[in-house]
């Protein structure tokens, strides 16, 4: 027997089910452009997008992490394998931006005024959770009370690769006392005898759940290395070698950033199998 067509629902008491729940018309009435050049409004909102992911990413990496130190693996893998994805995005979000020439950037530059990414709160979260931490990353939040207080909170909790260390540890792992108890505050450097754990696990089951999991952490480590050379690529472009916004040092700072892993010993075990 066959059904008539179903048609979709049109008539509404309120507002859409839609808007209830994706609040469009809030994101979509968030774009004030301070100057009259049209290239303002891709810049914006590519920088608004980029905002939304590091949100996602975040959520995902504080999933991830959470699900280590309760030693479910399979939430944890399923996490950052989401991240993936969303690192993907978020990477490809440069694409609207990384084909402006100076002269294009330069016409709305100005309306900037001090801003720079550098300064997102959310970036810095997802900084703090792979690891890369140093008190100094809290000051330009002084006068946001409520935000410095979240920062400072991410500051002190362990990275998502402390999780992982100590996760190893708990298999049984000779992950050293002095990395498991380190003040997770501050950068994580890399330790021979953790290399050396990574070397053995890779020299091993390729199928083992420790395998497992430094590869699900090596794909995200490489898509965190590939957006900060895009983001270098980009701003090379738009920029050159001037100093960037808010007084950063620009391309230089970028540079350097690009040069260095997330995860460190993943990729120096390499060597060693």
């Amino acid at each position: 027997m066959s059904h008539p067509p179903t048609s979709p629902h049109l008539e509404f008491e309120g507002t859409t089910p839609y808007e209830d729940y994706v609040k469009a018309e809030v994101l979509t009435n968030l774009q004030e452009m301070l100057s009259d050049d049209p290239g303002e409004m891709v810049f914006l909102v590519t920088t608004q997008v980029m905002e939304l992911w590091f949100t996602v990413i975040v959520h995902e990496w504080e999933t991830a992490a959470r699900a280590l130190r309760e030693d479910d693996l399979s939430v944890a893998l399923a996490a950052l394998k989401r991240s993936t994805y969303e690192l993907e995005a978020l990477n490809a979000s440069w694409e609207p931006l990384a084909h402006m020439t100076p002269a294009q950037f330069n016409a709305f530059r100005a309306a900037l005024g001090e801003a720079s990414g550098f300064q997102s709160a959310t970036y810095r979260r997802l900084e703090f959770l792979l690891g890369e931490k140093t008190p100094a990353m809290l000051v330009p939040y002084r006068g946001a009370p409520a935000v410095h207080a979240r920062l400072e909170k991410a500051l002190h909790e362990p990275s998502l690769y402390d999780e992982v260390l100590r996760w190893l540890a708990r298999r049984g792992h000779a992950i050293p006392e002095a990395v498991r108890d380190r003040d997770v505050s501050v950068r994580y450097a890399g330790e021979q005898a953790v290399e050396d754990v990574w070397s053995r696990v890779y020299a091993g089951d390729q199928n083992s759940d420790e395998c497992r999991l430094g590869e699900a952490l090596t794909e995200v480590a490489e898509l965190v290395w590939r957006w900060r050379n895009d983001h270098l690529v980009a701003t090379r472009r738009a920029m050159g070698a001037k100093i960037g916004s808010g007084g950063s040092a620009g391309v230089a700072w970028l540079e350097k950033r690009a040069t260095k892993h997330v995860f460190p010993e993943l990729w120096t075990a390499r060597s060693q199998v």
